[in-house]
């Protein structure tokens, strides 16, 4: 029996990104039946310009102006976004600053979140944390469908590739997965090393995990130890395999109430051709 996600939530500002994440989130929720809530979360011109509220109330005024065209501009392209037999989406606004923690909170309450990777040269996600969908996964514990913002795929999900490695935030993205992997084409495995579990009998694995709901998975067993280099190979490897998805866990830390990415993740973040799921 397949599993389904039920609800999604898909982040939104002004950036011209962010329709083709409802775009995305619309064809998925059509798949599992699933409702999409469309939640528009920016930080506000006036906290973002530095010593802008001692500018003057003409200043305070003009940023104010800029911040209704975004969120007018953002719902516009919400309205205009094609309906899609079946799915209900709907329209939310954060009105609480920093934005990350009240995305968080909303977050707690989806299956799979949409977000967007940091665009650098997009005029529009200055009310954007660069980190932001790293932040709000380590924040909710929730998994999230991260799309790039240099082209993406006409469907996302029919050729996944799982990058496999015995470890809590791997299971937990292939666990959130699940849905989206009984409805792919085809779904490859990529591991590096030997598992060195010594367990005999009715021995558990990703395999067998996978099988028993009803997932055949391709294996790619590399030899040797994890490359220093995996971010950058993960994408070769994605790329090599045609992959529209790749499933992979987030691995970072809290420092100085800071959340620093490990290296795997923050290259994949950064350099992402493809659509991934992570989860941490």
């Amino acid at each position: 029996m397949k599993e389904s996600l039920t609800q999604l939530l898909v982040h939104l500002d002004a950036s011209p990104h962010a329709s083709r994440r409802l775009e995305v989130a619309r064809s998925i929720a059509q798949t599992h039946g699933a409702a999409v809530t469309a939640l528009y979360a920016v930080t506000p011109a006036l906290l973002v310009v530095p010593f802008a509220p001692e500018a003057g109330p003409s200043v305070a005024n003009t940023l104010g102006q800029i911040d209704a065209e975004r969120r007018a501009q953002a719902r516009a392209a919400f309205d205009r976004s094609p309906a899609v037999p079946g799915v209900h989406a709907a329209w939310a606004e954060v009105e609480d600053y920093p934005i990350v923690p009240a995305v968080v909170r909303q977050a707690l309450y989806a299956d799979l979140l949409v977000l967007g990777q940091y665009d650098p040269d997009d005029s529009e996600s200055t009310g954007i944390p660069f980190d932001f969908p790293e932040q709000v996964m380590a924040g909710s514990g929730k998994p999230a469908l991260v799309l790039p913002y240099a082209g993406l795929p006409a469907a996302v999900g029919q050729n996944v590739v799982v990058a496999w490695k015995a470890t809590r935030e791997a299971a937990r993205a292939v666990g959130a997965a699940v849905p989206l992997l009984q409805r792919a084409r085809r779904v490859h495995v990529v591991a590096w090393g030997e598992d060195e579990e010594q367990v005999t009998g009715a021995r558990l694995d990703l395999d067998g995990y996978l099988k028993l709901r009803g997932v055949e998975p391709l294996w790619h067993r590399e030899g040797g130890e994890e490359p220093a280099d995996l971010g950058d190979l993960l994408l070769s490897r994605a790329f090599d395999l045609e992959a529209d998805l790749l499933v992979m866990g987030c691995y970072g830390h809290s420092r100085a109430r800071e959340w620093v990415l490990g290296g795997t993740s923050r290259t994949v973040l950064r350099s992402m051709t493809v659509p991934v799921l992570m989860a941490h």
